[in-house]
Order: structure tokens, then sequence, then C-alpha cells
């Protein structure tokens, strides 16, 4: 068994992960059998299965060296050290122009890279359903950034596909749940649509769209990752106070609404993902979150 496997790793694809937070980790988990991955911090971290490998993704020096290993794929997937304006453009835009610079520099051309982007990139806000082909008009920093990262690396000479996930959440993500224990609800009117996706699937849309290149099918250069169902954020909370057995006089989640951000409000659309194939973990908040409650050992379905 242990020579199969010796033999096996000569055959491995190398996939490097710029960033190794929660969904890195989740991808990392899935194709370690199959690649030879590894994952670049700013700190010191270990892991039984993946090189880890300490460097700041925007730094010249450090990306020049990383990359000196010829990786067949990497996953951009960062996390910003601060949640300013500085900070976004250090993680997604700095990063992306460092990383570009070095593989040119190395002379090195990844068969594909991935850029995990945010549908924050979207500006609608008047409950519209938006898609790939929806016109980008974001209304704050993160998106303007993740943006301008985007355009770096889809006009480049690399082949790439940006990935933008709707909300995230799952474990050691609920603040959602949180916010219901602590009595925020959501206004019945006027509605305001959320979208979401579990952190289990975003590591699988990744994975998916790795698999259908080594499969030699069509990848498009840009997808938005959601659920099947852009839900009224009221909606979302109700069920989730159901669950958690939490009411107030008027049988809804909390007595403090949460204000209303005017320009916060779409629908977004997952056909091309779907088209694409991919199988959703958790096609809606419900089994998604249900999950998530049975790890906080509650029962969700009292």
């Amino acid at each position: 068994m242990v020579v199969k496997n010796m033999s096996r790793n000569i055959e491995k694809k190398k996939l490097l992960l710029l960033g190794f937070g929660d969904i890195a980790k989740r991808l990392a988990n899935k194709l370690v059998d199959d690649y030879e991955v590894a994952g670049v911090r700013r700190s010191i971290e270990s892991h039984p299965y993946i090189k880890m490998l300490q460097g700041d993704c925007s730094d010249e020096a450090s990306m020049q060296k990383i990359t000196e290993s010829h990786y067949d794929f990497i996953v951009i997937t960062m996390t910003p050290s601060e949640m300013n304006d500085e900070g976004y453009q250090q993680a997604y835009v700095k990063t992306t122009q460092t990383l570009l610079a070095s593989l040119k520099s190395n002379n090195i051309n990844p068969e594909l890279i991935i850029f995990v982007s945010s549908s924050s990139v979207y500006g609608q806000s008047d409950n519209e359903w938006i898609d790939e082909s929806s016109e980008t008009l974001p209304n704050n920093y993160s998106g303007k950034r993740l943006l301008e990262a985007e355009n770096l690396l889809t006009q480049s000479s690399f082949n790439s596909c940006v990935v933008r996930f709707s909300g995230i959440y799952g474990p050691g993500r609920q603040r959602l749940i949180e916010q219901v224990k602590a009595g925020n609800g959501a206004e019945k009117q006027p509605v305001l649509y959320s979208n979401r996706i579990h952190s289990d699937d975003c590591a699988g849309v990744l994975q998916h769209i790795i698999n259908q290149h080594r499969q030699a099918k069509k990848i498009e250069p840009l997808y938005l990752a959601t659920d099947c169902e852009p839900s009224p954020l009221y909606d979302v909370k109700t069920w989730l106070a159901q669950q958690l057995n939490i009411t107030n006089d008027n049988n809804e989640p909390g007595s403090k609404p949460l204000a209303r951000n005017p320009r916060s409000s779409k629908r977004c659309s997952n056909k091309k993902l779907l088209d694409s194939g991919y199988k959703f973990l958790y096609p809606t908040f419900r089994e998604g979150y249900k999950m998530v409650l049975a790890n906080m050992n509650i029962d969700s379905n009292k």
C-alpha cells in the first residue's frame, strides 16, 4: 500500500493555495490525496498532510521564491489583515499584482489560476436578479478592490477563473445565528433579500472547477457561486428562531429589527454553476443551517 502511494506521488499535480484560511483548508482536505498541496500563510502553521510555506503573498521577494516551484494550479483565497480599504488593497490587489509579476519573472505558466472573489462587486439594490453578465458597480471599498484584482487577473495572459461567492456561512461563521439569539430580527417589509453559500460548498465549487479542467471540460472565466434559494432575510431569521425555540410576543425572531441597508438587496443566480454540473451539498439555507445547528449541539428538529 505504501509503495502504491509513493508511485502515485510522482504523477500528482501541484496545487498552491495563496492564503490558508477556512475555505483553503477545506479545499486542501478534498484534494490532498490527488494533488501535492502547498499552503501559504503570513504566520507559521503546521499541517499533517499539507506543505506549509510562510510568506507574505503581497511581498515580491516572498512570491518570487514561492513561485520558483512550478505549480499547476493556484487558488487565491485571501483574508485581509484589516477590514478597510488598505487591507483589501494589500490582500487582493497587491497579491494579484505580485503573483502575476513573479510568474512572469520565473517564466512559469500554471494550467489554471482561480481567484476567490465576492458578490459584493455587484451594487444592485432593488431585489433584481443578477448573474455573471450583470453590471458590476460596487458601492463599497471591498467590492471595488475585489473587482480591481479580478481585472488584473482576467486581463493577464494566464488561464484564469474568477469565482464570486455570496455570503459564506458554516461552522465558525455563525453571525446570523448570534443575531437571532440576541433578539435582532429583520423587517418583513420592505423585503431585504439575502444570498448565501455554505463553506463546504465553497470548497466543493473550487474542487469542481479544478476537476472540470482536469477532465478537459469547458470552464467559464467567471462563476457566481451561491445556493439555490435567495431568501428574504426575514424568512431566514424566522426559521432560525423557530429552530432555536426563540419567540417574542409576536412570535417573530426577536424584537429589535436590524436597520435595512437599501443598497444591499439582490437575488443571485447560480444557473451557470448548475449548468456546469455542480451538485450542492446544501441547496438552501435550511439544509446548511441544520448542519451548523447540529454541530452546536442544538436539536434543529424541534
